[in-house]
C-alpha cells in the first residue's frame, strides 16, 4: 500500500488518516469491530483507487491511530461531528464515499438525513445498510476479550473464507491495532448501559433509515454469505433508493473489499467513473 500515513489536528483531537493519489476526492470509512482502522479495512483498495482519484481514509474517533476518546452522552453523534469537522479542516467540499459495516451504516444514515452533514456526491456501501440482527456471529464480534483466539472468532464472523482466521500473521496485525492503548475501551464503551438507561441495543432493532430521501447515486456491494446480515437483506432497502445498483458477490462475507478486492475494485471504479468523471 503506497498511501501516506498522516495526522491533522481537528478541534484538539489528533486525527490519523491515509492519503494517496490526485483527482476527485474519494473518502473511505472503515468498519467498527475491535481493532478496526483505515489501514486494515482499505489496504487492498487504496492503491487501485489512487490511480485516478485522491483517496482519504481517516480513522474514526477512538479507532486506529486517532485519539482514543469516547463521548458517553453523545456517542455516535460526537463521532459523526468529529468526522464532519475533519472534512471541513481538510477542505473537502465534494467527494464520493465508500463505507464498510459501521462506516457504511453511518454513510447511509447521513445521506438520508436533512441536512446532509458530509459532502456526499455518491456512495458505495460494502456490508452495510439494512437490518442488523443480533445473532451468534454478532456476539462473537462483541465478545472480544483481547486474546488472539477471540480475534480469530471476530475474523470468522467477518469473512466467509476461513483462511483469514487461520493466518497467524493476519491475526497478529489485527491484534496489534486492537491492543493499542485505549482501543478496547473506546470500542467497548458503545455497549455500556447504566441501570437507569433503558435504551435498547441497536443490533436487532428495526432499521429506520429513510432510504427514499437519499438523493445521491449509490452502489451496494454485498456478500451473499454475510454472517452479520440475514440472507437477502438488501431486498429491504435497495429498491427504496432512487439511483441504486446492487452487486452481489456469492462467495463473500461481510467485507467483500477485503475478501475479493479485485472484483470489488473493478465495480467500484466503474461506478466512480460514472458519477465523478
Amino acid at each position: 500500500m503506497q498511501a501516506e500515513s498522516r495526522y491533522i489536528d481537528v478541534d484538539g483531537i489528533r486525527t490519523h488518516y491515509l492519503e494517496a493519489g490526485t483527482g476527485p476526492v474519494v473518502v473511505l470509512l472503515h468498519s467498527g469491530e475491535f481493532g478496526a482502522c483505515a489501514e486494515l479495512s482499505w489496504e487492498f483498495t487504496i492503491d487501485a483507487l489512487a490511480a485516478k482519484f485522491r483517496v482519504l481514509a481517516p480513522d474514526w474517533l477512538g479507532f486506529g491511530r486517532t485519539d482514543k476518546l469516547f463521548d458517553f452522552a453523545g456517542s455516535r453523534g460526537r463521532s459523526l461531528h468529529h468526522m464532519q469537522r475533519f472534512f471541513e479542516v481538510m477542505g473537502v467540499s465534494d467527494a464520493a464515499f465508500i463505507g464498510n459495516s459501521m462506516g457504511a451504516g453511518n454513510l447511509m444514515r447521513i445521506a438520508a438525513a436533512r441536512p446532509v452533514i458530509f459532502p456526499i456526491r455518491a456512495a458505495i456501501v460494502a456490508g452495510g445498510g439494512g437490518y442488523s440482527p443480533n445473532n451468534e456471529w454478532r456476539q462473537r464480534l462483541l465478545d472480544y476479550d483481547c486474546t488472539a483466539e477471540a480475534m480469530r472468532e471476530v475474523l470468522k464472523a467477518l469473512f466467509d473464507d476461513p483462511k483469514w482466521a487461520a493466518d497467524d500473521g493476519y491475526v497478529a496485525r489485527r491484534q496489534e491495532m486492537a491492543l493499542l492503548p485505549g482501543a478496547w475501551e473506546c470500542t467497548a464503551a458503545a455497549r455500556f448501559r447504566s441501570p437507569a438507561n433503558k435504551q435498547a441495543e441497536r443490533f436487532g432493532q428495526a432499521d429506520e433509515t429513510d432510504y427514499e430521501s437519499i438523493a445521491v447515486p449509490v452502489l451496494v456491494v454485498a456478500g451473499a454469505k454475510d454472517k452479520l446480515r440475514d440472507p437477502g437483506y438488501t431486498d429491504a432497502f435497495v429498491p427504496r433508493i432512487s439511483d441504486c445498483e446492487l452487486h452481489l458477490l456469492e462467495d463473500s462475507g461481510h467485507c467483500p473489499h477485503i475478501e475479493h478486492p479485485e472484483r470489488f475494485n473493478e465495480v467500484a471504479m466503474a461506478f466512480l467513473d460514472r458519477v465523478l468523471c
